[in-house]
């Protein structure tokens, strides 16, 4: 039963009228306004009401006669006829008790407080550091010594309390409080500062000493509870000598923060943070002006510059606060020239947001996405990019930033106007939060109680009902902030670049060309020039293509600047959208695909490859649109459509172009999929996932050029001679193909009963020749290269052989390599039984059923250990060679494929091509170690995904990383590491392969 339901079912009037104010208790309330301390005002209505409009009417009452019974008679006649006859003072003691317990409890025990609310109305409707440092002093120095700290926590708490009563009755705005807060930091930091010079004379002549707030304090945006981020900057005084002056002053910064931060039987005030310092934690708590100086010069991280951006003198000596802030100034405001500078602010960012237990996310405030931290931080990147030439931009606070950005033509009114709103409504959600208890705390709460109290508080700035649900109504309009900052990178940054390329009405603002190009610059793009040529390509003009486009951009230009190369992908978009602009469907399908635009977003900024598929039939863009369209299609699938374009085709040529089309289609396929991380969250699993997409596209293309060479011989000729199988090799045989992957394959054919072996010969070689030639041919489609070089006799043996060739050989030359080459051997074209056969005729070759004599032990390893000294490229650094190098591909396919030779005869397991599955079953059988067998497994893996990272990102094939640093990031992003972590890829490839070559060295090579 609800409140209501149960107050209406009784007969008591008082209990109706107290809910329909609001109350939630009526039952104590009126036991509450029965007592003696309420006597005069429990009937009054005027008060009722006062009582109904607060947060919490519950808790008011509830303060209100705490602070009535805490008081002498005299007081508290006073107190009733005031709340009686003033309505500025009864809605301001009222809303402060409805809405802080805590404060509520401080009036509890100092109920002369009260007369705060009147004291600071009369003096100044906005007090300032000098109104505050005079009322703390005052009561500090009227204390005994040892009551110091205490007296300092209580007029601290009594300023406080002035402050919410003001904010809370509206007689101040957001900013004003906010800054009032940091005032009384300031104050209070001041205090305790002559407190502690009080205390030791003589540390206070040997030096002089000013602070500087930092963070929200030195913005003059402080919340009501939070840490008081400061550093301290000391100077000797006339005849001191530097360390015994430095040494003073640390004791007094220590005693400061001891005073303010230390919990008494009066709590705390605030901790204060001095980890802001040059070295953080680790450095000295004082430095002199020169050191903090030499320290910003030489060693300081672009974080800390943002950090600067919001220091300000607001205690102890003036004067060296003020050469302080002069001299610091030119460093911050040429942060944004250093190197990374936007991604070292994007990434720390980024880390605040990883920080976030993610039983948090949905409720953080302050840190998660759409919150506070996304406005400061956007504000403050701006501001250090433009700020360089622009003084007006240079403020500590966040809203005076934001209508100085907007003012000077870099944030569009209208976005910074609606961002203005969403700051606002964010941090006095945040203030109405952390008043309640006076604890520091950015989560909104889950009770349905408190957060009815915040509705209630906040009902003037929400744009709703709040009166038929109050706490549906924070909700949504909290949501509805959160979404609006979230589009705050794409408002910020981008569209007014948008603007600095169109025609903009006479009189409006917009960004100069100059700061345009270093805005551009600062996101990240190297040739900016070049960046807003393709902008104004894009966007200018009146079609409707330039309008969709100029909508787009924004959201685009974000993910872009967030990819490893930034131009590539504003290029590659420049270029789909030339060769498509004109396509109904596919304007549509970017305006109307929130998903879609994204995801060609990101693989046309990825790297080269997909890209470069994509250019060359631009109409694959629409698989980006299907739900199904990034799914790779499998074999069966793939070959009745290449054998079915290929019987259309008019002759050998252009049946084999029609397979290369559908190759290429599908390669842009697999290759998007696999950059959108669509091919799985396990790398190994998507790694074999792509493996085997790549191999069945592979086996129907040459499925498809085969039917195509042999039609059109036969067309020429008369019927094919002979049967034709196509045996994959290496690791096309193994279903590991990478993106930059020849095709490696044996050619086996058998002529047609009655037919001439000569003629047979000729013909096979004929159409494998043709095969050869037309998948390589030069043409839009990108090359299939098919390499038959592990054939018998190699370059030097014919290209196509009989089977009973191919018997003969293997009885009679094969070597032990042979055999080890077989081992990823598998028909995938032609004739089927033929296929079949040669299977047959290999399987005593590659698993001999006596093992691997002791001879062709030592011939493996002799041309392992030769493939090692002779075969990596000159130059090459052993340790990050993917194939040949230490612990890389090589050395783990040599490896299992030993035991697959020593072994396969008696393990079932390991006859197979695949060599994780070789590598498990090994394992499994207790040939190798699980330990060892892992340690190979995660270096094989991480060795072919660098490889195929190195294809997607450069397009074309590698076996080392990148020396490029943007292509080394971009290798590393598909990996994922996050931006500026290359060097923790390398370290991370390193490591497990040297690891893995200590398995080698014992399994392979032996004791």
């Amino acid at each position: 039963m609800s409140v209501e339901e149960r107050a209406g079912s009784r007969t008591s009037r008082p209990e109706i009228r107290l809910v329909r104010r609001g109350f939630t208790d009526p039952d104590r309330a009126v036991r509450l306004m029965a007592g003696p301390a309420l006597a005069g005002l429990a009937g009054d209505t005027v008060v009722l009401d006062a009582l109904g409009a607060t947060a919490d009417p519950d808790l008011a009452l509830l303060g209100l006669t705490r602070l009535l019974e805490a008081l002498e008679e005299h007081e508290r006649h006073a107190l009733r006829d005031t709340l009686a006859t003033s309505k500025p003072l009864r809605d301001r003691l009222l809303g402060v008790l409805g809405a802080s317990a805590a404060l509520g409890d401080h009036l509890a025990r100092h109920p002369a407080d009260w007369h705060a609310l009147v004291t600071f109305e009369l003096r100044d409707i906005h007090p300032g550091p000098a109104e505050f440092r005079r009322e703390l002093a005052e009561r500090v120095t009227a204390a005994a010594p040892a009551a110091r700290a205490d007296a300092l926590r209580t007029a601290y708490r009594r300023c406080l309390l002035a402050i919410a009563a003001r904010d809370l009755s509206g007689t101040t705005d957001l900013a004003q409080a906010a800054a009032e807060l940091a005032d009384l930091a300031g104050a209070t930091l001041q205090t305790a500062l002559d407190t502690a010079a009080e205390e030791d004379p003589e540390a206070a002549a040997a030096c002089r000493l000013a602070v500087i707030g930092m963070g929200k304090c030195g913005g003059r945006e402080l919340n009501y509870v939070s840490d008081v981020d400061v550093v301290f900057v000391a100077e000797p005084r006339d005849g001191a000598e530097e360390q015994a002056a430095l040494k003073a002053a640390t004791r007094l910064a220590a005693r400061l923060m001891r005073l303010c931060s230390d919990t008494t039987g009066e709590g705390t005030i605030w901790p204060v943070d001095a980890n802001l310092r040059p070295e953080g934690r680790n450095g000295p708590l004082v430095r002199t002006l020169a050191s903090h100086l030499a320290y910003y010069q030489r060693w300081a991280k672009t974080w800390e510059f943002q950090a600067l951006l919001k220091a300000r003198p607001v205690a102890g000596d003036a004067e060296l606060g003020a050469a302080y802030s002069e001299a610091i100034a030119p460093l911050v405001w040429q942060a944004a020239a250093r190197e990374n500078f936007v991604a070292d602010v994007q990434q720390m960012r980024r880390r605040v947001v990883d920080a976030i237990p993610v039983t948090e996310l949905d409720r953080q405030l302050k840190l998660g996405p759409g919150g506070l931290r996304d406005v400061e931080f956007a504000v403050q990147l701006l501001q250090l990019v433009h700020g360089r030439t622009d003084p007006t931009l240079r403020s500590g606070n966040t809203l005076e930033a934001l209508a100085a950005l907007s003012h000077g033509g870099y944030v569009g009114r209208a976005d910074a106007a609606s961002l203005d709103v969403a700051y606002r409504f964010l941090r006095a959600l945040e203030h109405r939060i952390q008043l309640h208890r006076l604890r520091r705390t950015h989560l909104v709460p889950r009770q349905p109680a408190d957060l009815r109290r915040l509705a209630r508080s906040l009902a003037a700035q929400i744009n709703d009902d709040t009166r038929a649900d109050p706490v549906a109504a924070l909700e949504r309009e909290w949501k509805r902030h959160a979404v609006e900052v979230r589009r705050l990178h794409e408002r910020l940054f981008y569209r007014p670049l948008l603007d600095a390329v169109a025609e903009l009405p006479a009189g409006a603002a917009g960004l100069s060309p100059e700061a345009a190009r270093a805005r551009m610059e600062a996101l990240g793009y190297a040739d900016p020039a070049a960046a807003l040529r393709h902008l104004t390509a894009l966007a200018a003009g009146v079609s409707r293509k330039a309008a969709i486009q100029r909508t787009l951009l924004p959201v685009l230009l974000g993910w872009f600047a967030d990819s490893a190369d930034p131009d590539a992908g504003l290029l590659n978009f420049r270029q789909v959208s030339d060769a498509l602009g004109r396509t109904p469907w596919y304007l549509r399908l970017l305006r109307d695909e929130g998903a879609a635009a994204e995801q060609l977003a990101r693989v046309l900024s990825a790297g080269r490859l997909a890209p470069d598929l994509l250019l060359r039939a631009p109409e694959a863009v629409a698989m980006l649109g299907d739900p199904q369209g990034l799914v790779p299609r499998g074999r069966q699938a793939l070959e009745k459509e290449v054998l079915a374009a290929v019987g259309r085709a008019s002759g050998a040529a252009d049946g084999v172009a029609a397979a290369r089309s559908v190759r290429r289609r599908e390669l842009f396929r697999t290759c998007a999929a696999d950059l959108l991380g669509r091919l799985g969250e396990d790398p190994a699993g998507a790694l074999e996932t792509a493996g085997e997409a790549l191999t069945a596209l592979n086996a129907a293309t040459l499925q498809g050029a085969l039917r195509a060479c042999v039609a059109g011989w036969e067309a020429e000729h008369g019927e094919l001679p002979t049967r034709l199988s196509v045996i994959a090799m290496g690791r096309f045989g193994g279903h590991e193909l990478g993106y930059g992957s020849d095709a490696d394959v044996l050619f086996v054919h058998e002529p047609l009963l009655g037919m001439l072996d000569e003629d047979a010969a000729r013909a096979a070689h004929a159409v494998c020749h043709e095969l050869r030639t037309l998948l390589a041919a030069p043409s839009m489609e990108p090359p299939l290269l098919v390499d038959a070089d592990l054939r018998p006799e190699g370059r030097q043996g014919p290209l196509v052989r009989t089977l009973a060739s191919y018997t003969a050989y293997y009885r009679r030359w094969s070597h032990a390599w042979e055999s080890q080459a077989l081992l990823r051997a598998e028909p995938v074209a032609g004739d089927v039984e033929l296929g079949e056969r040669f299977r047959a005729l290999i399987d005593p070759l590659r698993y001999p059923g006596t093992g691997v004599p002791e001879r062709d032990l030592l011939e493996i390893r002799r041309i392992k250990a030769r493939v090692e000294s002779e075969r990596l490229p000159r130059g090459a650094d052993p340790t990050t060679h993917t194939k040949l190098g230490r612990g890389g591909l090589a050395d783990v396919e040599w490896t299992v494929q030993l035991l697959q030779l020593q072994h396969g005869h008696e393990l079932p397991g390991l006859r197979t091509t695949r060599t994780r599955k070789a590598l498990a079953a090994a394992a499994a059988a207790g040939l190798l170690g699980r330990e060892d067998a892992e340690v190979l497994d995660t270096a094989w893996v991480l060795a072919s995904r660098v490889r195929a990272a190195v294809m997607l990102v450069r397009g074309r094939p590698g076996d080392s990383f990148p020396g490029e640093a943007r292509e080394l990031a971009g290798v590393a992003r598909y990996l994922g590491y996050g931006a500026g972590h290359s060097g923790e890829l390398v370290d991370d490839y390193r490591r497990a392969t040297r690891r893995a070559r200590g398995v080698v060295e014992r399994i392979f090579y032996g004791p």
